[in-house]
């Protein structure tokens, strides 16, 4: 029985070792963010992001992605376009850290064992969930930390464009807007656990967007891939 089990494992390590090809790269870039403090341009990435990517490439045509993603959010009303804004003149920056799994699709094929460069454009989608401090405006218009934290999840959707520079380096350029499905990320529907009056302000019908702009360097390896089931 024992070298049954043996005999499973060395075939499902083999499996795995033969039959897929894998990515791992770093992410730097900008991020900038729309909401209902700050500028509403939707790219302007001003705040430095980074991260990292993991990718299994389950054919020429589509990816697994996995991704993390370190940033400041900053919202200034003064750099808005909208005069009311500016006369408010709040402010708010909030760190967050934004972990993403999802599917990346490639317009044309982009099988990495074959010879010469490749590149193609392509898109990606899933899931992200951004870690973040809670904060709120109060009555003067002071932005409060709550010592709270809360998770933002929400919806990527990426384009981009991605190259071979050699046998093992990708490197990619994309663009990627983060719906998410809170309006807590600039303290504008703050989620106040303290004996306070409701200090909302702005659209409440909106949630809260983000932006990444930025290039991915990544680092390939893994055997020919069978794509014949999937």
């Amino acid at each position: 029985m024992n070298r049954f089990f043996l005999l499973i494992s060395a075939l499902i390590i083999t499996q795995w070792s033969y039959s897929q090809i894998h990515e791992f790269g770093v992410m730097v870039g900008g991020s900038n963010f729309i909401g209902d403090v700050g500028s509403t341009r939707y790219i302007a990435p001003k705040n430095t992001a980074f991260g990292g990517v993991y990718k299994w490439n389950r054919s020429p045509r589509h990816s697994f992605r996995f991704s993390a993603l370190f940033t400041e959010l900053e919202g200034i009303d003064n750099d808005s376009d909208d005069p009311s804004r500016k006369l408010r003149g709040y402010e708010f920056t909030n760190d967050i850290l934004e972990l993403s799994l999802g599917m990346e699709f490639t317009f044309f094929d982009f099988d990495l064992h074959r010879p010469g460069n490749k590149s193609t454009p392509y898109l990606y989608t899933g899931v992200t969930v951004a870690f973040h401090d809670n904060y709120f405006f109060d009555s003067r218009g002071v932005y409060t930390p709550e010592n709270t934290k809360s998770q933002a999840w929400g919806i990527p959707a990426v384009v981009g464009y991605k190259t071979t520079l050699t046998d093992n380096l990708i490197l990619a350029f994309e663009i990627g807007a983060r719906y998410t499905f809170s309006d807590e990320l600039d303290g504008s529907v703050p989620d106040t656990k303290e004996n306070i009056p409701d200090l909302s302000f702005g659209n409440i019908n909106n949630n809260d967007w983000y932006m990444f702009t930025g290039i991915t360097l990544s680092y390939t390896f893994g055997r020919n891939p069978c794509y014949c089931n999937f």
